[in-house]
């Protein structure tokens, strides 16, 4: 019996593989070519702000910069014209100044002399990089497994927020540095770390690999996707979801348009003058803006490499490439 119940399990497995399904467009217009230009080297490290090459340039959502980090560390965030990097230990680089902070740091952003950070251990830290001194420090439930994918924390008007990895985000008061508030975005999801935060006419918008959820006029929305990328442009919020979904929404998150694309797995969102999804087995679709039309083009890259898209910029393999 326990000899059936193997050789059953093997053919279930079996049976598995051989009808896993892969997108296939029925018709593509080629390749895609323009402004293509090679890096320096390869992707070494990423976030949702930009990565860091082996080389130790770095890629922000300005391009390529010939700034160069030293080895050891990696690129969080670019603000007030300050490159912010973490060696992962125990230190933060604010362009060439080294700062201990005692901790690892995952996400950083600076704003005149007020560096928000937020911990390895889920703890946010506000610092003060004139007098060196720590204006708040906050720790949240420890969170052992995380999604790559992590927010910067943003500042707004008066208030900071603070994405967190158990789900929150953490709002202070930028007058006082005290917590005024947490916002639960996701709260049970295995992997429920904030990596997507932005800001959109006084509405925050923010999503986890579960939720995604919009804060404005004292109105929250929040949406179930299993989210793969997501991006806002203007007013709309664009979520490229697991199950290869492809969807347009308002600020509010109401659904403007969707497109599904059967067994599609994608990697990355872009927008140049309208928006484009890479798609795991080399395709790169165009979506016109009012989503009646799709152009889809072979765009050959190594799945298994690091592949990050900023703006209008896809960055892959040791390339990138500015689309239309």
């Amino acid at each position: 019996m326990k000899h059936l119940l193997l050789f059953a399990g093997l053919i279930f497995i079996l049976a598995g593989c051989a009808g896993k399904e892969f997108y296939e467009p029925e018709y593509t217009v080629g390749d895609y070519e323009n402004n293509k230009a090679s890096l320096a080297g390869d992707i070494i490290s990423m976030n949702k702000d930009g990565a860091t090459l082996d080389s130790g340039e770095i890629i922000t959502k300005r391009g390529v910069s010939k700034f160069k980090i030293p080895e050891g560390y990696n690129f969080l965030n670019i603000s007030d014209d300050v490159v912010i990097a973490s060696n992962y230990k125990d230190s933060v680089l604010l362009d060439k100044k080294e700062i201990k902070v005692g901790g690892v740091v995952i996400a950083a952003t600076l704003k005149e002399n007020k560096l928000a950070l937020l911990f390895s251990d889920n703890s946010i830290q506000l610092y003060n990089t004139d007098t060196d001194k720590i204006l708040l420090k906050e720790y949240f439930t420890h969170s052992y497994v995380n999604d790559t994918r992590i927010a910067n924390p943003h500042f707004m008007s008066n208030i900071i927020l603070f994405p967190t990895l158990d789900g929150k985000i953490v709002v202070v008061s930028e007058a006082n540095n005290k917590v005024i508030k947490n916002i639960v975005v996701d709260a049970n999801g295995e992997f429920n770390n904030i990596i997507f935060l932005d800001v959109i006419k006084d509405t925050l918008v923010a999503a986890t690999a579960n939720k995604v959820i919009s804060v404005g006029d004292g109105v929250l929305n929040l949406k179930d996707y299993n989210v793969r990328d997501i991006i806002s442009v203007d007013d709309n919020i664009y979520i490229a979801t697991i199950d290869g979904q492809i969807v347009k929404t308002d600020i509010s998150l109401n659904i403007i348009n969707r497109k599904k694309y059967k067994y599609a797995k994608f990697y990355a969102l872009a927008y140049g003058t309208s928006l484009y999804a890479l798609e795991s087995q080399g395709f790169l679709i165009n979506i016109s803006n009012d989503f009646e039309t799709e152009t889809i083009y072979d765009f050959d890259f190594d799945n298994e490499q690091k592949v990050i898209a900023l703006d209008d910029t896809i960055y892959y393999d040791d390339e990138y490439m500015i689309l239309k």
